[in-house]
């Protein structure tokens, strides 16, 4: 009888226990935030990404506000709050746009929206507004205002076709891990959106995503900038893997898209899939193909939207090695 009580003891002290660490989990997307980004970035973190803010390509027509949205209801990334100091600071040491930052939904009202020139997307996953909000969010973007996103931004609206359709795709995975160092190929070195990168491919380290193929807008409706150079081994490895092997049939032949925009409407969105990394934004290269996207979002900056399709371009590969 003793031995009966004593695992009844034991199971109401699990089962006590395991409901204790249950409320101690975050649990609204306030606390999850906060124990996510804790107090990143740090102040060498800062000193960093001041000393990576570009001088931005062109002069804004008029005053520019830019709404950085962040909020996330599937996976957080540790680089929002870097994004978000990224951005404030260009705003700040520029004066290309200042930068509201925002997490809740009520943000996305017409009548809200109408202070701003363009909104940004940051990192943001699993994003459900309701129907008034989706109605502001493409009403903002058609009457010719900007729209743009980073990397998770692709990760968005899975229940709302049309924002899925709005940012050109939704993510199906990320062979390219966050650990990696791949290589990159432009799609016309002169292009206006890729000036930051001077004529040339490059390596870089972050995650990159592919995108599920029944809703990606592909080259046909995209001006892809950036993607994957699938020329090199690098590249192709990854492919080898189990979760992945199969899934295509030549890997050399996999198109990647990273950086993109199109016209919406009256108006311009410009996404980049660059940005999973916390440090990615402390990378001046990066900023700068950042602020010139979305200058282009503004309308500050003109640059050609014609497809990919029906664009002659030359396609520029990275260096056989990255340095």
């Amino acid at each position: 009888m003793k031995n009966v009580t004593t695992c009844l003891a034991i199971a109401v002290l699990l089962t006590s226990g395991s409901a204790i660490s249950e409320e101690k989990k975050p649990q609204t997307w306030e606390e999850k935030a906060a124990a996510k980004f804790k107090d990143n970035p740090t102040d060498d973190h800062k000193s960093a990404i001041d000393a990576a803010v570009p001088t931005p390509t062109a002069k804004p027509k008029k005053e520019r506000r830019l709404l950085v949205f962040f909020r996330c209801e599937g996976f957080i990334h540790t680089s929002i709050p870097f994004g978000n100091y990224a951005m404030q600071t260009i705003a700040g040491k520029t004066g290309a746009f200042t930068a509201d930052l925002a997490d809740d939904y009520s943000v996305f009202t017409k009548e809200n929206l109408a202070k701003y020139d363009a909104i940004l997307f940051n990192n943001t996953t699993h994003l459900k507004p309701n129907e008034e909000q989706r109605a502001a969010i493409l009403d903002f973007i058609e009457s010719g205002k900007g729209i743009a996103g980073y990397h998770a931004a692709a990760d968005n609206f899975g229940e709302w076709e049309k924002g899925i359709e709005l940012i050109g795709g939704i993510f199906n995975g990320h062979p390219w891990t966050a650990g990696g160092t791949w290589a990159f190929k432009l799609e016309d070195p002169d292009h206006t959106l890729n000036a930051a990168f001077k004529g040339k491919g490059f390596w870089h380290k972050d995650e990159i995503y592919w995108y599920k193929p029944e809703n990606f807008n592909g080259r046909d409706r995209l001006r892809v900038l950036l993607s994957l150079d699938m020329s090199k081994a690098e590249n192709r490895k990854v492919l080898e893997n189990e979760k992945w092997k199969g899934k295509v049939e030549d890997p050399e032949k996999v198109d990647v898209p990273v950086s993109w925009l199109k016209e919406v409407g009256k108006g311009r969105l410009f996404y980049t899939n660059l940005g999973h990394n916390d440090m990615t934004f402390a990378n001046k290269t990066v900023l700068l193909h950042m602020l010139d996207g979305l200058q282009y979002a503004f309308g500050d900056l003109d640059a050609d939207a014609v497809p990919s399709s029906d664009a002659k371009v030359e396609i520029v590969l990275a260096p056989e090695k990255a340095e």
